[in-house]
C-alpha cells in the first residue's frame, strides 16, 4: 500500500528545509535553465535594477518544491503545478517547503504547497496535483 494512500485532507507531508541559497546555486541554475539575467548572479546588476541584491530565479524556488514529493517517486508523479510567486528569495535565505493535503480521489491527491523563508514569509504558494501510478491505485 502506498504511503500516500491513507492521507486525508489536512494531513501534511514532512517539511523540507533547503540549505542557505548560494551564488553557486544560482549560477548553476542559470546554466541549466538558460536564464542568464544578471540580477540572479551579479550584485551590481541587481542593484542597478533597484533590488537590494541578487535574487534567486523564481523557477529555481518552484523547482525545489518537487523535493517534497521525492520520497514518493515510486508511488506516482507530479501531474500539475499551479504556483504564485509571493516574495523574492535572496542569497543566504533558508527556504522551507510545505505541503498539505487539500483533497484526493482514487487517482490523484491535491496538495496546497508553499515555500517560506527564514522569517516565515511566503515566497511561493500554490497547488500540486500528484497522480498515483496505476499499479498503486488498487487496494
Amino acid at each position: 500500500m502506498s504511503p500516500l494512500y491513507g492521507v486525508q485532507p489536512g494531513d501534511k507531508l514532512k517539511a523540507v528545509t533547503l540549505p542557505p541559497v548560494t551564488r553557486l546555486d544560482l549560477i548553476k541554475y542559470a546554466g541549466a535553465s538558460g536564464d542568464y539575467n544578471p540580477i540572479h548572479t551579479i550584485d551590481e546588476e541587481a542593484e542597478k535594477a533597484g533590488l537590494p541584491g541578487v535574487i534567486a530565479h523564481g523557477m529555481w524556488t518552484m523547482g525545489n518544491l518537487a523535493k517534497l514529493f521525492t520520497p514518493f517517486y515510486e508511488e506516482g508523479f507530479i501531474q500539475n503545478y499551479s504556483i504564485r510567486f509571493r516574495g523574492m528569495v535572496f542569497l543566504e535565505d533558508v527556504i522551507t517547503l510545505h505541503a498539505e493535503v487539500e483533497g484526493k480521489d482514487q487517482e490523484t491527491i491535491t496538495f496546497n504547497v508553499r515555500a517560506k523563508n527564514q522569517n516565515e514569509e511566503d515566497v511561493i504558494k500554490g497547488q500540486v496535483v500528484f497522480r498515483k501510478t496505476e499499479t498503486r491505485i488498487a487496494t
